[in-house]
């Protein structure tokens, strides 16, 4: 096994990224709502964990002004257990903080207690619950809050990145 990198989501890993979803999610997202989300949602980011050149993870959230829901995070199943989850969202939230995000939402199932207990490890609180979200069982979800981001990286750009003067490229 090779280090884990996280890094920004490519076009070209959308196929290895529907498949993680495919099997982990009952409802999954198709390869065209990733694509969608890289190519035409300005709001979304995400991010992948890759070991020896293959995707093992990802995680994505979007982001509006100082606000931030986290849409999706997965690890293959054969990678679970190895921290890769943790870092992943850990990342995420990192990300979210450089682009001015103060605070985090997301829902997870009543039943994933793992997921639940790796959020709340990273500063989420359960702050409501959610009747019957899950359209593929009816199954409740936890609406969680996380309102102690990390510290913003003050050198932080990416292209999209907009400043007083315009664009990075721009500058």
């Amino acid at each position: 096994m090779g280090d884990v990198v996280i890094r920004r989501m490519r076009p070209e890993d959308v196929r290895a990224v529907a498949a993680i979803e495919a099997r982990t999610f009952a409802r999954p997202w198709s390869e065209e709502s990733f694509r969608h989300e890289l190519e035409r949602n300005v709001a979304a980011r995400y991010l992948v964990a890759e070991e020896d050149g293959n995707v093992i993870g990802y995680a994505g959230a979007w982001i509006i002004l100082d606000e931030s829901h986290i849409t999706n995070i997965a690890v293959a199943e054969e990678q679970r257990g190895r921290g890769t989850g943790r870092r992943l969202t850990e990342q995420l939230l990192q990300y979210l903080s450089n682009l001015g995000a103060c605070y985090a939402t997301l829902e997870v199932r009543v039943s994933n207690l793992r997921a639940q207990n790796l959020y709340k490890s990273l500063g989420f609180l359960n702050v409501g619950k959610r009747k019957r979200y899950y359209e593929d069982n009816g199954e409740d979800a936890y609406l969680m809050v996380c309102d102690h981001m990390p510290p913003a990286d003050p050198d932080f750009t990416e292209e999209e990145t907009i400043t007083e003067t315009g664009t990075k490229e721009e500058l």
